[in-house]
């Protein structure tokens, strides 16, 4: 069992306090415990090293920007720019990124990062296909030849990539050990700004004072090189803040600004075409590349002739795509791509590398990739996979990855003529499981650090109020820096996480924060409460989903959640969700409850003599007389088959009925209800 907060570490809804209140405490606990002596040595030369710094608070992150500017001659508002895209300015205590970064400049020692990781595993053993039709392929790191290599590859090569050691190269530039480079937000900046001047001066260019003479050195400071699409992708997000501005309290609690300067502007000789390479289906503002995944026949270990690992279709011709699931890779970037290349892995459409934003595209987007654990939702998405762990909520998803995942889906989505919304552009951990035995197997990433508000800022959709103060919908919208409830079992069980920003509230069975969260019918049968596990999506919502108001009292809110009612506090001070406007379905006159699903089917009459039919599964989930949920989508009865190796994508069926469906936002997952049981309320 997880042990309890005391009401001194918690607000009334479990959240610790927030970081406008004890952030800088807590920062400043990092800097003077974790390396006083560092950070003590540090401080008085680099305030003294320019004017910059005047009228800042000697210690604050901002001064320490100002006075690494002007010792290295690097134009601040640059400085502030690289650091804001790798890392939004946060120090995450010292702990290394996804790809061996360390520090708001995201300083790269993946020997270090490696040495200090342990073992990490998804949630879950679904099977990535989830189609009744076919032996399940479970996504773990598979059973080829591929894959074993990759297990065995747990050491860092024997030479790293530029991208992966940028903090030797501020250590030999500097003079600073790693370890100051590593945990010293000090160090690291003045690394960062020494980098910077460094490839400056490796370019031949001068140091000056203008902004617009550094786009080249902006464009190599992640270890890319002159012409790396990459690094042109990095240099034009990086003037893109530059000019925008940015301002951001920081994991330390810290007001960190960066004036806006709109006149900035890049070389116009800077190459900015970047088409993607090969047959990859990208805008032209990414960087990206193919990188395919096989398709091809093998034999398993018992023998048996199988192929892997996605299926040939016709979409959108063949069937419409209704959805981008949002996934982490749980691994590195490189082993991701070992994996996704084995033919007897799972498959997806594209992975995004954390440091830069890169690109690869593995599947093409008119076939059906196994990443989901329903075959209904992948039959009808595109999978994007982000490097990343769930379970590490400092391994962070960079500014950078962000911004080239925003560009992708709002790409994808104008294509495909998908809509912008919670319903639409799922996480893992929003799609439901196909049948009841199914539901404990589902993945839960990209789990509760994902920050959906500021993804759906970026795609241009931000969660904004609708409706007034009594409306009968809200959107989910938690402050994330502010909003810190207490995850455990990010690196043991039961043990709390570190504290960390989030896009996920809990839910109580009572107005009450010492009542127990709800009961998730499918985790639990036999009907105790969720836990405050990070893998726990049974009493969870998240930023941008929508539910009915089932109830308000006081400072608390009700919502319409898995047949009960949920509740959450929701002061007026600090709303954790706004009012909505949305259409609802509820049970139709004179039924008790309906059935609810994990998959739109059709109905038997529909399937042709060639394919079996597909049992219509309920879930052990009820939506009861007087109890309404927000509706996402009005869909036909759809079932892909496709069982065979089928390269030209010629013997594949598509099989719709007449049964109409809904989908509802039923929990934390969507699920389906059959339109003839309910009833539209707009």
């Amino acid at each position: 069992m997880p042990r309890p907060f005391r009401d001194s570490e918690s607000t009334p809804d479990g959240r610790r306090p927030g970081r406008r209140d004890a952030g800088a405490r807590r920062g400043r606990t990092v800097r003077t415990v974790a390396v006083p002596v560092v950070a003590a040595a540090l401080v008085v030369p680099l305030l003294t090293a320019g004017t910059r710094a005047a009228d800042r608070p000697a210690d604050s992150l901002q001064a320490q920007f100002a006075a690494a500017a002007d010792q290295y001659d690097v134009p601040e508002n640059l400085l502030l720019g690289v650091s804001y895209l790798q890392s939004r300015w946060d120090a995450h205590r010292g702990a290394a990124s996804v790809s061996g970064g360390f520090g708001p400049m995201h300083l790269t020692d993946a020997r270090a990062a490696l040495a200090a990781s342990g073992p990490r595993d998804h949630a879950g053993t679904q099977d990535a296909r989830g189609d009744a039709a076919r032996p399940p392929r479970i996504a773990d790191e598979g059973s080829g030849a591929k894959a074993e290599q990759a297990r065995k590859a747990k050491k860092a090569p024997k030479r790293l990539p530029a991208r992966l050691r940028t903090l030797e190269r501020a250590a030999e530039l500097t003079g600073l050990s790693h370890e100051a480079l590593r945990s010293s937000t000090t160090a690291n900046v003045r690394g960062g700004a020494a980098l910077l001047a460094d490839a400056q001066r490796r370019l031949g260019h001068p140091l000056t004072a203008d902004p617009a003479d550094w786009y080249e050195a902006v464009a190599a400071f992640p270890g890319g090189g002159r012409g790396d699409p990459s690094a042109t992708a990095f240099a034009d997000d990086v003037f893109d803040v530059v000019r925008q501005g940015e301002r951001r309290t920081t994991d330390t609690g810290e007001k960190v600004t960066l004036d806006a300067s709109p006149k900035l502007r890049a070389p116009a000789a800077a190459d900015r075409s970047r088409e993607p390479r090969g047959k990859a289906e990208c805008p032209r503002n990414v960087d990206c590349e193919w990188y395919p995944a096989p398709y091809e026949k093998f034999t398993d270990s018992s023998g048996e002739e199988d192929y892997g690992n996605h299926d040939r279709t016709r979409r959108p011709r063949s069937q419409k795509i209704d959805y981008i699931v949002v996934h982490d890779t749980e691994e590195v970037y490189e082993k991701t791509l070992d994996l996704v290349t084995d033919p007897t892995y799972v498959s997806w459409q594209y992975t995004l590398r954390s440091s830069d934003g890169h690109i690869a595209q593995h599947v093409r987007n008119k076939d059906a990739a196994w990443h989901a654990g329903n075959w209904y939702v992948n039959s009808k998405s595109i999978g994007v996979e982000h490097e990343g762990f769930l379970t590490e909520p400092d391994a962070w998803f960079t500014e950078s990855m962000y911004r080239s995942s925003a560009r992708l889906v709002k790409y994808l989505a104008a294509r495909y003529d998908i809509p912008l919304d919670r319903q639409h552009v799922l996480g893992h951990d929003n799609v439901p499981a196909t049948t009841t035995s199914g539901i404990k197997d589902m993945h839960t990433d990209p789990g509760p650090y994902w920050d959906w508000e500021h993804y759906f800022a970026l795609l241009g959709k931000p969660f904004t109020p609708q409706g007034g103060p009594k409306s009968g919908v809200v959107t989910i919208r938690p402050s994330y820096d502010d909003n810190e409830p207490v995850f455990t079992g990010c690196e043991s069980e039961g043990e709390p996480c570190r504290e960390h920003g989030s896009s996920a509230i809990r839910l109580h069975q009572a107005p009450d924060a010492s009542s127990p969260l709800v009961n998730d019918a499918g985790l639990r049968p036999d009907g105790s409460p969720a836990t405050t596990g990070v893998n726990d999506t049974g009493a969870r919502a998240t930023a941008g989903q929508q539910y009915a108001v089932a109830d308000r009292k006081g400072q608390w809110t009700a919502i319409w959640y898995l047949g009960r009612k949920a509740w959450f506090h929701n002061p007026s001070d600090g709303p954790v969700a706004v009012p909505a406007r949305g259409t609802l379905v509820e049970p139709r006159a004179g039924r008790d409850e309906i059935p609810v699903y994990g998959r739109a089917y059709p109905e038997e009459a529909a399937y042709p003599e060639d394919v079996p039919v597909q049992a219509l599964s309920p879930l052990p989930y009820k939506v009861a007389a007087g109890q309404r949920y927000v509706t996402g989508l009005r869909t036909p009865g759809e079932y892909l088959y496709a069982v065979e190796y089928d390269p030209e994508a010629e013997r594949f069926q598509v099989v719709r009925g007449k049964q109409k469906y809904y989908q509802i936002q039923l929990g934390h997952r969507v699920a389906f209800v059959k339109a003839e049981d309910v009833r539209l309320v707009r």
